[in-house]
């Protein structure tokens, strides 16, 4: 099941790949030459934003494929947080891209070279504009539907494009009309926004590394599931992490003192099992199986403290 569940993430990845990849070629070729030709600051700060887009679409979905790989002698856990390193490295190639437009941008400014760009750039921040929103669309729901944050980033870059594209289109047009400054000054706008989503991406990649638990709804799925397994009389305690990816849980289940070993470890399989079958974000769960002093001989135990305060708090 896991491995199924790998393989049909990786196709999807693929396909996000290749979309990317071949549209972020196409469209910073098209948006360089039209931009040179029409001496558009603009046009061409837009075309390098989508050469960093080419770059953090090889980034992102080579830190997918890696943090698949299955666990080695060097790396007990797994690989899932190589995706946080992707998402790192594209949000410093988005904040790197900013900068040295936003340099361009305004030593054009500072030395007057101001050009009237020609009218082919207008319809190539047009066509810019549609496929870049196309393509975030397709890129966040796939991102969402395999729940990569690698991904879903890749798709907020394709968003500030199309809205770089925008920034882009209003100077040209400005410009074309006889304002020149405002060429350069759209360069500098795509810049700022470049760099704002930069920061934000790397923010939230930092947050990632510090091992944040999963919403609280997802604890609790957790939990209703483990408690519904044969055998097991309660819960003690639940510890969730995301990592890359995955959820990792560690978990401490109360069973009938009086069951063999054997028994114990066949709850705490199937406790595992079950988990891992019904929510697909989990990737492993460590059970501790403790004997469940609070139950009599008829009876059956009470519910644990740790158990007793978490319904509580998410009631």
């Amino acid at each position: 099941m896991e491995a199924e569940n790998n393989t049909s993430r990786l196709n999807y990845v693929n396909k996000v790949f290749h979309v990317s990849l071949w549209g972020n070629i196409l469209l910073s070729g098209l948006k360089g030459v039209i931009g040179v030709m029409a001496g558009s600051t603009a046009m061409i700060a837009d075309a390098l934003h989508s050469v960093s887009d080419v770059l953090s679409t090889v980034v992102a979905v080579g830190g997918l494929k890696y943090a698949h790989r299955p666990p080695d002698e060097d790396h007990h856990y797994g690989h899932g947080k190589a995706e946080i390193i992707a998402t790192k490295i594209v949000a410093l190639i988005l904040i790197i891209t900013a900068l040295g437009m936003g340099w361009a941008a305004v030593q054009v400014i500072r030395q007057a070279q101001l050009n009237i760009p020609g009218v082919q750039a207008v319809w190539a921040a047009i066509v810019s504009l549609i496929i870049k929103e196309a393509m975030f669309q397709y890129t966040f729901r796939i991102g969402q539907l395999i729940k990569s944050n690698a991904i879903i980033t890749d798709a907020w870059h394709h968003r500030s494009d199309a809205l770089s594209s925008i920034a882009a289109l209003i100077g040209i047009v400005g410009a074309i009309y006889g304002f020149p400054i405002l060429d350069p000054l759209a360069g500098l706008v795509v810049a700022i926004l470049i760099l704002k989503m930069g920061i934000k991406v790397y923010w939230n990649s930092l947050k990632d590394l510090m091992d944040p638990a999963p919403d609280l709804e997802t604890v609790k799925k957790i939990i209703n599931v483990a408690e519904n397994i044969a055998g097991v009389r309660s819960i003690q305690d639940v510890k969730a992490r995301q990592s890359g990816p995955e959820i990792l849980v560690d978990m401490k289940i109360c069973v009938n003192p009086k069951v063999t070993v054997e028994t114990g470890h066949e709850i705490a399989a199937n406790c595992r099992h079950r988990i891992v079958k019904e929510i697909e974000e989990v990737g492993d769960v460590m059970i501790h199986v403790n004997p469940c002093y609070q139950m009599e001989v008829v009876h059956e135990c009470s519910e644990c403290e740790r158990r007793q305060r978490f319904q509580e708090e998410s009631t």
